[in-house]
């Protein structure tokens, strides 16, 4: 039975994004000569992703601590990454932030062309190049004032376990002087195997935006790095 409603739900979203695409473009369209940060395509597109997360009966989703999260003003939002529907749900925050993403995700037709349009910066895991090209254009998002969302894991955990945190929005938080808010995302990986989308069953998740950490308060990047981790960590042991 999940194997039939998965290829369902699949079907309905490859059904439906290019509709929404098409919104997508008109909203860029007017907005694009006063809305240089593209903030109202983002939340055009957080609403498009949070909708597959609402109309799937198997999943509840609850955000906790979507307060703390400014509306305005840079920032470093660092999540942990169990599944693919993180995404999605990281969306339902309603924040104008901009994704740091696989490049691989760009390619895909009608979503990437999407990311594409909202400005968000790819990177090329396992490539210097691609990281310094990652890194100054969050440098310039950062400096005119855009969040950023990073799953500082770099890549999918593969048995629930936190893995280890990478160095890039620690060292760009220090850089820009700008908060990190940990944010803690249960339950995904119950919901969406790291191999295959056959839904696996009904899940609870829940998004928690933890208290925000400041760089000032740190002597490097390091110490602001495994303060993130200890929050996320530490969030998810109580869940």
């Amino acid at each position: 039975m999940l194997r039939v409603f998965s290829v369902a739900y699949w079907a309905f979203i490859v059904l439906t994004c290019p509709v929404f695409f098409v919104g997508a473009l008109l909203v860029w369209l007017v907005t694009l000569p006063f809305d240089r940060r593209r903030v109202a395509l983002h939340l055009y597109s957080s609403a498009w992703a949070a909708f597959y997360v609402y109309v799937n009966p198997l999943w509840r989703l609850r955000v906790a601590g979507r307060d703390r999260l400014p509306w305005h003003g840079a920032a470093v939002l660092v999540a942990n990454h169990a599944s693919l529907i993180d995404i999605l749900v990281l969306f339902a925050l309603f924040r104008p932030f901009k994704w740091v993403s696989k490049q691989e995700i760009f390619r895909v037709p009608v979503i990437g062309w999407n990311m594409r349009l909202n400005g968000y910066v790819p990177v090329v895991r396992g490539s210097g190049a691609s990281v310094r090209r990652m890194m100054e254009r969050c440098n310039e998002l950062l400096a005119a004032g855009s969040p950023l969302m990073m799953f500082p894991e770099g890549t999918r955990t593969s048995d629930g376990s936190l893995r280890p945190f990478k160095d890039g929005a620690f060292d760009l938080a220090m850089r820009h002087g700008v908060p990190v808010f940990p944010i803690a995302v249960h339950g995904t990986g119950q919901a969406l195997p790291r191999k295959g989308l056959i839904l696996k069953e009904q899940i609870r998740a829940r998004i928690e935006v933890l208290p925000p950490l400041t760089p000032t308060d740190f002597p490097d990047a390091y110490a602001l790095r495994e303060a993130a981790r200890e929050s996320i960590g530490k969030a998810l042991a109580e869940s």
